[in-house]
C-alpha cells in the first residue's frame, strides 16, 4: 500500500468513531420513542459498530507499522485480528437481541409514535449504507482487511434496518404487534450470519490463505511474458497478509548464466509482477538447470 492509501485508510478508520456513535444515537433514540423491540435490536447491533469502529482504528494504525526486528514481515496481520474480534462482537450483539425478543414473545405491544420513529431510523440507515460502500470500496482498493469487515458489518446493518422497518411497517398495517418480536429474532439469525462470514474470511488470512485465482493467473501471467533467458519457474506460492501479498517462486537458469544476468531476469520479474499485483512483496530462489521441478509450474514464453 502507498503512503496516500495509508492516510486514507487511517482517516476513514478515525471518522469511523463519531460517525459510528452518531448512528447508535439515531436509532436509540428512534427505539426511545416507540418502544419497539426490533429497533432496539438494530441499535444494540450499532453499539457493536462502536467498539468495531473503535478497534479497526487502533489496530490500523499498529498494522502500518514499518516491519522492525521483531517483526521482519511488517505487522499487517493485525488487521485479520481486528476483523476476527469484530465478526465475535457481532455474535455477541445477536445473542442479546434474541435475549431481548424472547421476552417481547408472550407480551408483544404496538408501537408509540411509529411515524418519528422510522423516520429517525430510515435516516440512520441511509447514513450507513452511505458511510459502509465507501469503505468497502476503500477498503479493497488498498487491502486493508479491517476496513473492509468493518465496511461488510455497517452493510449488514443496513440490510438489518429494511428489514426492521418493513416488518414494523407490516405489523402497524396489520395490527398484530408479535409481529416486532419475531421480526427482531430473525434480524439476529442474519446477523449471526454476517459474524460467522467475517470470522471465516478473518481466518483465512491468519491461516496464509493464497490470493484469488484470478490473481494467481495474473501472476503467472507476468512471469511467463517476463522470465526470458531462464530455463522455468516452478514451486510458486503466495500468500495474503493484510495490505501486502507476498510472492515467491524458483526460477530455474542455465549453469552457465552469471549472476548478473540472473539478476537482471529477477529485477524485470519483480517489475512486472509488481505492475499487475500492487503492493507485493517478491523474493525469487535462483536454481541452476537439472534441480527437480516441484509445487506450482510457470511455463515461461520462449523468445522468437
Amino acid at each position: 500500500m502507498s503512503d496516500n492509501g495509508d492516510l486514507t485508510v487511517r482517516t476513514l478508520a478515525m471518522w469511523g468513531i463519531p460517525l459510528s456513535l452518531g448512528v447508535m444515537g439515531l436509532k436509540m433514540v428512534a427505539w426511545w420513542v416507540t418502544g419497539s423491540v426490533a429497533l432496539l435490536s438494530d441499535g444494540l447491533e450499532s453499539t457493536v459498530n462502536v467498539v468495531a469502529a473503535f478497534i479497526a482504528f487502533f489496530v490500523i494504525r499498529y498494522a502500518q507499522k514499518p516491519a522492525d526486528h521483531d517483526h521482519p514481515f511488517g505487522h499487517h496481520k493485525a488487521e485479520y485480528l481486528s476483523a476476527v474480534t469484530e465478526g465475535v462482537l457481532i455474535v455477541v450483539a445477536a445473542l442479546l437481541i434474541v435475549n431481548e425478543a424472547i421476552g417481547y414473545l408472550a407480551e408483544p405491544r404496538m408501537l408509540d409514535a411509529p411515524v418519528l420513529g422510522l423516520a429517525i431510523n430510515f435516516a440512520a440507515g441511509v447514513i450507513n449504507a452511505v458511510w459502509a460502500r465507501l469503505l468497502i470500496r476503500t477498503g479493497r482498493k488498498h487491502r486493508s482487511a479491517a476496513l473492509a469487515a468493518d465496511g461488510q458489518h455497517i452493510l449488514s446493518d443496513v440490510v438489518t434496518s429494511v428489514g426492521v422497518l418493513a416488518g414494523l411497517l407490516l405489523a402497524l398495517a396489520t395490527g398484530y404487534a408479535i409481529f416486532d418480536p419475531v421480526l427482531a429474532i430473525l434480524v439476529a439469525v442474519n446477523i449471526i450470519y454476517q459474524g460467522w462470514k467475517v470470522i471465516s474470511q478473518s481466518i483465512g488470512g491468519l491461516m496464509d490463505q493464497a490470493v484469488e485465482p484470478r490473481e494467481e493467473e495474473a501472476i503467472k501471467q507476468a512471469i511467463a511474458t517476463h522470465a526470458s533467458g531462464s530455463i522455468g519457474v516452478h514451486d510458486l506460492k503466495t500468500r495474503r497478509a493484510g495490505a501486502v501479498t507476498f510472492i515467491d517462486f524458483h526460477m530455474v537458469v542455465p549453469g552457465t548464466m552469471s549472476v548478473r544476468q540472473a539478476h537482471d531476469i529477477c529485477d524485470r520479474l519483480e517489475d512486472a509482477i509488481s505492475a499487475v499485483h500492487e503492493g507485493a512483496k517478491i523474493a525469487i530462489h535462483v536454481e541452476p538447470e537439472g534441480e527437480k521441478a516441484h509445487g506450482i509450474r510457470v511455463k515461461v514464453v520462449k523468445e522468437a
